[in-house]
């Protein structure tokens, strides 16, 4: 495996999650593996457990980390090829990207989406900018369009936690939030839940208009009413994105789907996820995220797992 772009850079979602949960018993197996080897962490956007988690995934493997926040470090980058750079911007992504490589053997990127273009934000200016200039691997660390580490640490959680089912019931809940916020968390969870066709049923509810990109849910029951989606369920993944077809825009903040108990009663039993950072009593409950089913400190956990099952696939690779 080259890059990390997307779950489905994966060689297999499933055996990948085997691996990942067998290295959690001795995570610093691998530590030759990365020695003399130096990743770079570069964000375009804050971060608190991508950037954790990947520092020491980095770290179990030997690697040394190096990070640049591009907020508040280094020049401001030029993505367009054939700009006349007369204005703000110092630098262009490709003499960037090149010098970089020279000083890191892995790149890792944090770009969100913008939320005003669509076209923009779907031909991935950041991430493919640097896989286009760049000449060692890049890893995704959530992007315009996905979060493949998350939906990675999404999966083993599944696994760490599941009931013995032929099949369950897992549903990607849309909740409130007074901000715009990205659809990369929601495209990717869906994406890995649907790779397991065989062994989860995949729900998304959310209120009409919400739909994500409907290439990346083809094969999930779309439910808008989110009771009837919650029975039985097994699995709730609750969080926010804003509208997909009105891009970028707000158009519901509409309390009655914050995840309350009453909500989570009607489920089997269900288990609560989230990728944090969470906006309490707004997008959850405290009686929810606080009780004995919510799930959401341990999945924070697999975050360090995910990252380090994948750079140990590039690693082997170099």
């Amino acid at each position: 495996m080259k890059h990390y772009l997307s779950i489905h850079d994966l060689p297999s979602i499933k055996d990948t999650v085997k691996e990942a949960i067998a290295l959690k018993k001795n995570p610093l197996e691998f530590q030759s593996l990365g020695k003399n080897k130096t990743i770079g962490l570069l964000f375009f956007n804050n971060s608190l457990r991508t950037r954790l988690s990947t520092q020491k995934a980095a770290l179990n493997l030997g690697m040394e980390p190096i990070v640049m926040n591009f907020g508040a470090e280094g020049w401001q980058l030029e993505f367009e090829d054939g700009r006349i750079m007369d204005q703000g911007k110092s630098e262009h992504v490709k003499e960037a990207a090149q010098v970089i490589s020279q000083y890191c053997d892995v790149i890792a990127i944090r770009a969100f989406a913008g939320l005003k273009d669509k076209e923009k934000d779907e031909a991935e200016e950041v991430l493919s900018a640097f896989v286009k200039y760049a000449t060692v691997p890049i890893l995704n660390m959530e992007s315009s369009v996905g979060h493949p580490l998350q939906a990675l640490a999404d999966a083993i959680t599944i696994e760490e936690h599941k009931p013995q089912k032929k099949k369950l019931k897992v549903v990607l809940s849309w909740a409130p939030h007074p901000r715009a916020l990205p659809h990369a968390v929601g495209n990717s969870f869906a994406e890995m839940a649907l790779a397991h066709e065989d062994d989860f049923e995949v729900v998304i509810t959310h209120p009409k208009g919400y739909e994500l990109n409907p290439e990346k849910t083809k094969g999930a029951t779309i439910e808008y009413d989110q009771k009837k989606a919650f029975e039985g369920a097994d699995f709730i993944y609750t969080k926010n994105w804003s509208s997909y077809k009105e891009y970028g825009q707000v158009a519901n903040k509409d309390t009655s789907w914050t995840i309350t108990a009453d909500k989570m009663a009607v489920t089997d039993n269900a288990k609560f996820m989230h990728c944090l950072p969470v906006r309490r009593n707004v997008v959850v409950a405290d009686e929810v995220i606080d009780s004995e089913n919510s799930i959401v400190i341990k999945q924070a956990n697999n975050r360090t797992f995910s990252a380090q099952i994948v750079l140990k696939k590039i690693l082997e690779n170099l």
